[in-house]
Parts: C-alpha cells; sequence; structure tokens
C-alpha cells in the first residue's frame, strides 16, 4: 500500500478528524490529510490533485456525504470514499453502497477503520493492475490487427503493382501495336484506380476523411461508374443496369458512394468466379411499418433504394451474421483487408442511409442499400471520365512540391499546355524562386500542402506579402482534417486532392487563371470529392 496517504477528508468536526487520524496512525497508516467541509473547498481539493483517499462524514451543516461522492466519482470514478460518520443507520449505509461508496464506518467504531482503508487501498491496486494487464491484451490485439490489415494491404497493392509493373514493362516492347498500347494503358489506368480506391478505403474506415455530402442524383453516380464497373468484372459475367426513372435526390458524397457501389461490385464478382449475373438497380421506395421486409434499423420513410444482386455462392448465417465487422473476411490470411463492407456501412450511415444483406447458400446474394430521399435539385453531378477539351496558356507558373516524380509528372503535363513552368522542392527554395525570377509575372503557384523544411502554407504567406495577386493553388495526398488542419481551406486558395489526373490539374489551373481568384473553401472541398470519380 503507498505510504503516506493522501486522504481528502469531509468533516465538520476538527476533533473528530484527529480522531480518526489517530487511529490510522495506530493501525500502521502514515497519512497526510487535507480537511474540508464545504462543496467549494472539495472540489478545489480534488482539482488540485494526488488524492488517494476519500474518507467523508454523511451528514454536515453545509455539506453532505453523498454530494461529495457524486461529484468524487465524477471526476475520479476509481477513487474510494469510505463514509466515516456517527448518523449512519442500517438504511443509509445500504443507499450509500448502492451510491457507489467503498464502505462504511460508524464513528462509535473506529475499530473497523483500518482494516476498511487497507482492504480499498488493495482493492485500488488490484483494479490498477487489472487495467494495466487490460491495456497489454488490447495492444497486443491492436498488433495481432494491424498484422492483419498490413499483409491485406499488402498483397492488393502488390497485385496493382504487378499490374502497373507488367503494362509498363509490355508498352517498352518493339513491336507492340497502336490498339495494344491503348490496351495497356487502359490497365494501368484501372490498376491506378483500384489503389487510389484502397487509400479512400483505409481513410474512410479510419474516418480521417472528411465527407462532403451534397445533392445528387444516384442515377447519374451509377451511370459514371458503368464503364469503371464493366472492366472490373470478369467477361463471364453479364452485368445489368435497371436504373428508375425519375429517382429521387440523395444527400451523400458522390466519390464515397461510388467506394461503396465499387466494393459491393467486386464483392459480387469473387462470389461468381465461375460466371453468372449482376443486377443494379435503383428506385424509390417508401418503407412503411407493415413493408414486407422491415430488418433493425431501417425506419420507416422515403428512400432511393440502390440494389446490387448477384447469382452467386451466396452466404450461410454465421457468414451474414459478422459480416459488417472490421477485418472480417472470407479470403484466406493475407489475400484481403476485409475492410470493405465495414468501409460501406459507415459511409451509408454518414449519409443518414442502412444496408441490409440478403443471401442464401448457393443461391445468390443482394445488398439493399437505403439512401433517405431529399428534396431539391441536383448540387453535383458525378463528374464524366471522357476527356474534355482543355484551353491552352501562356502564363508563368511555379509548381512546389518535394516528391520528385510528382513534381516532374505535373510540371510535364503544364509544359505541354503551353504553361511556361518553374519548379521547386520545397517551401524556402519556392520564396527564392520567386525572388529570384526576373521575367513575366508568376501568375499561379501549385504547391503541396506539407513539405519539409517549410509547408505550402507558409511559402504561400510569405509570397503574398510581396505579390498579393498571385494565386495558391495547394495540393495534398494527406487526409483531408490534416489538411483543414494547416488551414489552407479558405476562400483565397484553391484545394487538389491528391492523385489527380493530368486533365483535373490542366482544368483546375486553367479554371483559376480565368477566374483570377480561388473558390470557396465549401467549394472547394466539394470538387475534390468529385475528383474521386475522375482519377
Amino acid at each position: 500500500m503507498k505510504s503516506p496517504l493522501h486522504i481528502l477528508h469531509v468533516e465538520d468536526d476538527a476533533n473528530d478528524c484527529a480522531l480518526v487520524q489517530s487511529t490510522l496512525k495506530a493501525g500502521g497508516i502514515t497519512c497526510l490529510t487535507t480537511r474540508v467541509e464545504t462543496e467549494e473547498g472539495f472540489v478545489t481539493a480534488l482539482e488540485q490533485g494526488g488524492i488517494d483517499l476519500i474518507l467523508s462524514d454523511y451528514t454536515m451543516p453545509a455539506f453532505d456525504g453523498l454530494s461529495a461522492l457524486k461529484i468524487a466519482h465524477a471526476a475520479k470514478p476509481n477513487l474510494p470514499v469510505i463514509f466515516v460518520s456517527g448518523t449512519l443507520g442500517e438504511e443509509r449505509a445500504i443507499e450509500s453502497l448502492k451510491s457507489g461508496a467503498t464502505d462504511y464506518v460508524l464513528k462509535e467504531g473506529l475499530s473497523r477503520l483500518v482494516p476498511a482503508v487497507r482492504r480499498a487501498m488493495h482493492e485500488l491496486e488490484e483494479l490498477g493492475e487489472r487495467q494495466r494487464l487490460e491495456a497489454q491484451l488490447i495492444e497486443g490485439q491492436k498488433m495481432d490487427v494491424i498484422g492483419q490489415l498490413a499483409g491485406g494491404v499488402a498483397h492488393d497493392f502488390n497485385n496493382i503493382l504487378a499490374v502497373i509493373m507488367g503494362y509498363c514493362h509490355l508498352l517498352k516492347s518493339d513491336n507492340i501495336s497502336a490498339s495494344d498500347q491503348l490496351k495497356y494503358t487502359d490497365e494501368i489506368q484501372l490498376a491506378s484506380e483500384r489503389a487510389a480506391g484502397l487509400t479512400r478505403q483505409l481513410l474512410a474506415f479510419s474516418r480521417r476523411q472528411t465527407v462532403q455530402p451534397v445533392l445528387l442524383d444516384l442515377n447519374d453516380v451509377v451511370k459514371g461508374m458503368n464503364q469503371m464497373l464493366r472492366r472490373l468484372i470478369d467477361a463471364n459475367i453479364e452485368m445489368t443496369l435497371v436504373l428508375g426513372e425519375g429517382t429521387g435526390r440523395i444527400h451523400a458524397d458522390s466519390g464515397y458512394v461510388g467506394q461503396v457501389l465499387m466494393n459491393l461490385v467486386v464483392n459480387a464478382r469473387d462470389a461468381m468466379p465461375y460466371g453468372g449475373k449482376l443486377v443494379i438497380e435503383t428506385a424509390d421506395v417508401t418503407v412503411e411499418e407493415n413493408y414486407d421486409y422491415l430488418p433493425l434499423g431501417l425506419f420507416p420513410g422515403d428512400y432511393v433504394r440502390l440494389r446490387v444482386s448477384d447469382t452467386g455462392t451466396g452466404m450461410t448465417d454465421d457468414v451474414k451474421a459478422r459480416l459488417f465487422e472490421p477485418l472480417f473476411t472470407t479470403k484466406p490470411p493475407g489475400k484481403g483487408t476485409g475492410l470493405g463492407l465495414t468501409t460501406c456501412q459507415n459511409i451509408i450511415h454518414q449519409s443518414g442511409g442502412f444496408i441490409d444483406v440478403r443471401s442464401e447458400s448457393g443461391i445468390g446474394t443482394t445488398f439493399h442499400v437505403y439512401f433517405p430521399r431529399q428534396p431539391g435539385a441536383v448540387v453535383a453531378k458525378a463528374q464524366s471520365t471522357a476527356p474534355s477539351v482543355l484551353t491552352l496558356g501562356t502564363e508563368t507558373l511555379l509548381v512546389v512540391e518535394d516528391e520528385p516524380a510528382v513534381r516532374h509528372l505535373a510540371c510535364t503535363v503544364l509544359k505541354t499546355h503551353g504553361y511556361h513552368v518553374l519548379e521547386a522542392s520545397n517551401g524556402v527554395e519556392g520564396v527564392r524562386v520567386v525572388g529570384d525570377y526576373k521575367g513575366p509575372p508568376i501568375r499561379l503557384v501549385i504547391a503541396d500542402v506539407i513539405m519539409p523544411l517549410m509547408g505550402g502554407k507558409t511559402m504561400a504567406e510569405l509570397l503574398k506579402l510581396t505579390n498579393p495577386d498571385i494565386e495558391i493553388l495547394f495540393t495534398s495526398g494527406y487526409p483531408d482534417d490534416a489538411v483543414m488542419r494547416h488551414g489552407v481551406l479558405d476562400p483565397s486558395f484553391g484545394f487538389l486532392g491528391k492523385p489527380y489526373s493530368p486533365a483535373i490539374l490542366a482544368r483546375k489551373v486553367r479554371e483559376m487563371l480565368d477566374s483570377g481568384r480561388g473558390k470557396s473553401s465549401d467549394a472547394t472541398m466539394i470538387e475534390h470529392q468529385q475528383q474521386r470519380l475522375d482519377l
């Protein structure tokens, strides 16, 4: 037991307090005692900390023991509280124990005080040891989970890298035809989209990426994903879209809705290794109390329903029961992250929706996703992946990026669109380049947010002091919450999330140069979310 004990004694009689101290000392317990008799004094002593044990009278003129117990448990739930009172009858003693007191001792029977204090402190030590062991167990479990997650992510990324590296090698061969070039570059683009999707999945799972919901048409999202989804499934799978006419609007993030649809389609594909039928449907539905199937958590109301059905292997009841558990997967160890359906559920719940599954082993599976139907016009549509005609430029730009490959790509893209491009590897170098440059005015700076030596935000502030008309376009591959912590999403700056395609970069640069100002923070964040479907 700790020695000396720091005891907070709630007692209005100084003589009784002295008697308690002498009883503890005689019993071999060394203590330092702070006596209080008002609520203010009690709260102040608790806030100062270092209290090991509270002894309290039950009834006092200015304060009472039950109030002290309530305050103590709110502030320090594990702190032992023993009532030492001459007015504590059996009924009150029971009430105090029910309220969470550790023990009670009558003033006329202080012989029980020392054993009560020793027992209370022993129980506190046991509790601390148990919490320490539980923390170690949880930490060990977390490491197991991280290992499982790392194995699945490594497997998925290795597959993606194998595709990219393989087709890049084929593109270098001498006898490649124009049609093969196009086919190989399509495969590389698809693999890159899968890699970007896996990153978004990890961020959504950890809730570290900001969701920016807008009013949108679910049919637009599905149609915008059509080509990508068909490239994800095998040739022996027949995919059919059945889109409801005039379906209502939903309040959601278009990029994340696309992520949900992609996950459900990939699951359906994996459930049909020998081929089958995949149907994607949208429809307005009204869920009533007597709805034909009302799962727990789905409330009556008006919804836009997304339904993804397959004729695959189906699931057993045991699998369905664990389907939305984090990291649960039916794939062999290291063959998947187990994040897909958990991520889907998180995304759908953040949009106020609901996901349900119906499946029979050997027959197939149907996922129902319900989004609350919203009034109003569509604010944003899923962007088409078709290339757009971009206006060329002649302005002078500065690209500040610490990753050489990304910097070289951005500079190459902008040079091919006619711009005069300067470059720097960090904020310090960027300030120096602007200061030394003697040519036509630098109209726009494209800068990474987080860089060594000096980040983009600090660099932008310094540049604005001497070049107030210069435009700033920030880019970042970090989670959105990290970007917001660096304060870049304000009306004076543009923002572009990584990864971005050459077309998106060129379009955003031209837009900022033509408008002469960055978009508002809401608009840039919305655009950032929409970029996820336009990689």
